[in-house]
């Protein structure tokens, strides 16, 4: 190859700068020897803003409500199509009654919704309507967001956090598919959590920094799949075969003993014949060639593919196998569950016992409060990457509070009047930087220097460098851990802490996680001594002990085994059922798990879990910083929740107050720890 001396780069768009034309005409004559580097990035021009309708504190909950929803159709008023973007399908409908209630009249017939719960025709005419331009607002959860071609949009509105800077970006450029169209986006925010979050995002966003991809590896219920399928093509050598299959970014890793625990699984080595588990190839292990065996094998293969697990709702029975039916929830809010949590359904608390195929069993008259709220199962996890740039981004400001004053203005500020202008000069200085860091505008640059230095005068503030453990007394005593790491990391932290500290005193422990942190609630629970015992060298074996016997490993056996063609959903014409599959798989992990505990399929559903639903690498680089010291841990006691902790604590109760008592919560939360700090 000739070495590169110079670069003529090759600019096409609006601004075009390209290489001397005759430079050109050589390279394409062959008479250059230099290279030229066409450069066709056609950048989409965005423009986004963050906006809070009113005061998030002082302002009741009316106004609030009245406030978002006056800005809502304002904005949609001014443009001629726009999408709105939830994060729940409830939330969904809610904003599109809102709006037809507080303005009659004015979006009949001209507003629809788009999620996952409608049916296929339903969302086929949104759809059809929205590229003809027949309608003027369109309000969807995440189903809008990729692969669908939706005509003309002029602006997206978010409600609330996406929770990732790339599903921010996806669901923005939405708007303006003309070619040198501007993507106009608005992120309408009604909490401090989320309007730093959004902020921060919006940041990432216009300095195009975009969260990682993570992308599944040596997924074995997927590779059954692949095997199955050469299988039936042709007769295949078994070393050939891997050497192919690893030439797949996903399997470049994949070990010979993972390939042939699978070739083993589906030629039937594992003899689950008794649970109607038949071998799919033969394998001979003297010439290493692998085929087909069955003649119903393409049938079976063909209608039994894919990836899409089948989901259903789970009927909800009161006390025992003959009880009275409560209602339903769906199978990822169950998932989320473990024996004793407490939820709330139709307005009453029960608490969760256990459950048998699609029935779970659950207890009334439960006294304590929710551990998990109903919508939890729809909550989008904030990714990691955002997460730690928050944790930068109150670093910085933290840093800029602590820092200290010059002799010169020490003596400047001796007497009142002095101090109160150099206090004023201080906090111009901090919302200043916060307007230009985040590129927001005054009013949330306002919002959110009050928020973090009421967080600082009264506790300390958690960063990407430091994890506060806030202990209080409640009804129990409660550790609240301020750990920014977004909700798959305070997940797999939050049980691997809560094992440890079961273990240590012999309970159980109530257990609540969000974005900004997790909770241990419990009495005589050893915190300290468990964050002491827990390494990045032990974490794998903590988490997979402590997801053993959970719901979530259940179900997501179900899945997996329904993928590797160990369940069966179409099979002579019949198909089976969710509940069927998930009756059935309960006898196969009976099965599978009395034979081996390292069953390659039930090996999948642990590492889906922690590796897919939870981040347990993303874990383990945490607690590497711990460990190291670049992570402090810091324990306070505090007589109330700090102003950080209670968007974690009143989570529990978001199901049963209304939003107006918490936004009155809220605001007499701000002024008892405002009191707390004239005090000191």
């Amino acid at each position: 190859m000739q070495e590169i001396s110079k670069i003529y780069p090759v600019r096409i768009g609006l601004s075009a700068t390209v290489a001397p034309i005759e430079e050109i005409a050589r390279f394409l004559a062959g008479d250059s020897e230099e290279c030229l580097i066409a450069d066709v990035n056609f950048s989409k021009k965005t423009y986004i803003e963050v906006i809070t309708p009113s005061d998030l504190i002082e302002s009741s909950a009316l106004e609030m409500h009245k406030g978002m929803y006056e800005k809502i159709d304002q904005l949609v008023q001014e443009h001629k199509t726009t999408i709105i973007f939830t994060n729940t399908r409830s939330a969904t409908e809610r904003v599109i009654h809102h709006l037809k209630e507080m303005f009659p009249g004015k979006y009949l017939g001209e507003i629809g919704a788009h999620h996952s719960s409608l049916s296929k025709d339903a969302r086929f005419d949104i759809e059809q309507r929205l590229r003809e331009g027949k309608l003027k607002v369109v309000v969807s959860s995440t189903s809008l967001e990729l692969g669908i071609d939706i005509g003309y949009v002029d602006l997206v509105i978010l409600l609330g956090s996406p929770k990732s800077t790339a599903r921010a970006l996806q669901r923005i450029g939405r708007a303006g598919h003309k070619l040198h169209d501007t993507a106009k986006g608005r992120f309408v925010v009604m909490d401090r959590d989320d309007l730093i979050e959004c902020s921060v995002m919006q940041k990432e966003m216009i300095e195009r920094k975009i969260d990682r991809v993570q992308i599944p590896k040596n997924c074995l219920d997927v590779l059954s799949q692949h095997i199955f399928g050469m299988a039936i093509d042709k007769i295949w050598q078994a070393d050939k075969m891997l050497a192919l299959i690893k030439r797949s970014y996903c399997y470049r890793n994949l070990t010979r003993e993972d390939f042939l625990d699978i070739v083993s699984y589906l030629a039937g080595e594992y003899a689950l014949e008794h649970r109607n588990v038949y071998a799919k190839i033969w394998y001979d292990e003297k010439t290493g060639e692998i085929g087909k065996r069955g003649k119903l094998a393409r049938v079976i293969y063909m209608t039994n593919i894919g990836t899409i697990p089948d989901e259903s709702f789970i009927n909800v029975v009161l006390g025992s196998v003959n009880g009275e039916r409560i209602g339903k929830i769906d199978e990822g809010f169950l998932e989320r569950m473990k024996r004793g949590d407490v939820f709330v359904l139709g307005g009453q608390r029960y608490e969760f016992l256990f459950t048998r195929g699609m029935t779970a069993y659950v207890k009334s008259s439960v006294m304590r409060p929710p551990t998990i709220p109903s919508w939890f199962s729809e909550m989008l996890p904030l990714s990691f990457d955002l997460a730690l740039e928050i944790g930068r981004f109150r670093r910085l400001v933290e840093e800029k509070l602590k820092a200290g004053k010059s002799p010169e203005e020490i003596l400047e500020s001796s007497r009142l009047q002095s101090h109160q202008k150099s206090e004023e000069k201080k906090i111009s200085e901090i919302r200043e930087f916060i307007k230009n860091y985040c590129y927001v505008k005054e009013d949330v640059a306002r919002e959110i220097y009050d928020y973090i230095k009421q967080q600082f005068d009264y506790l300390e503030v958690p960063t990407d460098k430091k994890i506060v453990i806030e202990r209080y007394k409640g009804e129990k005593m409660h550790y609240l851990f301020h750990s920014m790491f977004g909700r798959r990391v305070n997940d797999a932290l939050s049980r691997a802490v809560g094992f440890l500290v079961a273990r240590l005193g012999g309970r159980d422990v109530e257990l609540g996680i969000n974005d900004n942190g997790f909770y241990l609630a419990g009495d005589g629970i050893q915190v300290e001594k468990a964050m002491k015992n827990l390494s990045r060298e032990n974490l794998q074996e903590i988490l997979g002990e402590a997801i053993e016997n959970t719901e979530v490993l259940k179900r997501r056996f179900r899945h997996c085994a329904t993928r590797s063609l160990m369940i069966l959903r179409n099979y002579k014409g019949r198909q089976k059922t969710a509940g069927r599959q998930q009756l059935y798989s309960g006898f196969l992990l009976a099965s599978v798990r009395k034979l081996t505990k390292n069953f390659p399929i039930l090996k999948e559903a642990r590492r889906e879990v922690l590796e897919d639903l939870m981040d347990i690498e993303s874990t383990k680089l945490v607690l590497d910083g711990i460990k190291k010291g670049e992570i402090k841990l810091v324990y306070k006691e505090t007589s109330i929740p700090s102003p950080f902790a209670l968007g974690l604590v009143i989570e529990g109760y978001a199901d049963l107050i209304k939003i107006e008592d918490k936004m009155n919560f809220l605001r007499r939360m701000h002024k008892l720890i405002q009191g707390e700090i004239e005090k000191r």
